[in-house]
């Protein structure tokens, strides 16, 4: 395993990290997902990713039980807040940054996060109250960074130009060989700011694996057919024409040595912005066969035939 520094912070994190969206506490049993999380550290993964929405808590009340029989000190530990735990609780102001905090805090069973990011941006609250009130959790030593998701350049230059103010270190966008908006606008703001990618879906959600086949079936057990993690499965990610591109992927991949996973991991770790791509495995062999992908170097002829196979099918 391989590892990088999180943006300007003294956070040195792996490049892989291990998500729990729609799998730990949700649509994975206990003890599979405790063996992902063992498995995880196995292959040197240091970073655990989740939020306070996942499973409404459930994700980090779950990681908190797991996690409580290792050193704090041996993991990177990452949350969120924005979207709704209830009728009446959701968004940046200082209130829920303070009041989501300490609720995260208790479910993951420690004083502290190592990251805590903003999960979308919020339009209803001032942006200046968002990061005086981020500034507060860090000086009481309950956050040590603070990071954010999916903020267009133009809020995120927004956020860097308010003084005196703590300073955010990781970016949080959906990045892939079959997504690559960040590319536009984001990743180069943010690498001139010092501030890193941690990217989400490097896999499309399972789809650059390779597992789904145009024309077949969808495979059981695959999280298309379950229904509770396939809920944001964009229907075009399993188009026919999406799908045959992911099998030259495979020949590719074939070539390298490599799965079609590691080649997709491998492809978005090739950017110097990225700190980590985040992996979500409801098995602790694809937490094995992913981890194989830190480290590998992909040459410009590779990058090159990726995106010739792949250009007229790229979604965003």
């Amino acid at each position: 395993m391989q590892y990088r520094t999180l943006g300007k912070s003294d956070l040195t994190v792996s490049e892989l990290a291990l998500g729990s969206w729609l799998t730990y506490g949700i649509g994975v049993s206990h003890d599979r997902a405790k063996e992902c999380v063992d498995r995880a550290f196995e292959v040197g993964i240091n970073f655990i990713d989740t939020s306070n929405i996942y499973g409404k808590g459930a994700a980090e009340s779950l990681l908190g039980e797991i996690l409580q029989s290792r050193p704090r000190s041996s993991y990177i530990l990452a949350t969120k807040l924005f979207f709704p735990m209830t009728e009446t609780d959701r968004g940046l102001s200082a209130a829920q940054i303070h009041k989501q905090l300490d609720a995260s805090l208790k479910r993951l069973r420690t004083d502290y996060v190592d990251l805590y990011q903003c999960h979308r941006f919020d339009s209803e609250t001032p942006l200046e109250e968002t990061m005086q009130a981020l500034t507060e959790v860090v000086q009481k030593g309950k956050a040590r960074y603070v990071g954010f998701s999916e903020w267009t350049p133009e809020q995120i230059q927004a956020a860097l130009d308010i003084p005196h103010v703590v300073r955010f270190v990781s970016s949080q966008p959906q990045y892939s060989i079959l997504w690559r908006k960040p590319e536009n606008g984001v990743i180069p703001l943010c690498a001139k700011h010092g501030i890193s990618q941690i990217v989400w879906s490097p896999l499309a959600q399972g789809v650059l694996t390779g597992k789904y086949k145009p024309g077949s079936p969808l495979p059981l057990g695959s999280r298309a057919t379950s229904s509770e993690m396939n809920k944001f499965m964009r229907p075009e990610l399993l188009n026919d024409r999406v799908l045959a591109a992911v099998q030259q992927l495979g020949q590719i991949a074939q070539s390298l040595n490599l799965s079609v996973a590691q080649l997709a991991l491998a492809w978005v770790l090739r950017e110097p912005n990225v700190a980590a791509a985040i992996i979500g495995a409801s098995r602790p062999e694809q937490v094995t066969d992913n981890a194989a992908a830190s480290g590998v170097k992909l040459s410009r002829d590779v990058l090159r035939r990726i995106d010739a196979v792949m250009g007229t099918v790229v979604l965003g």
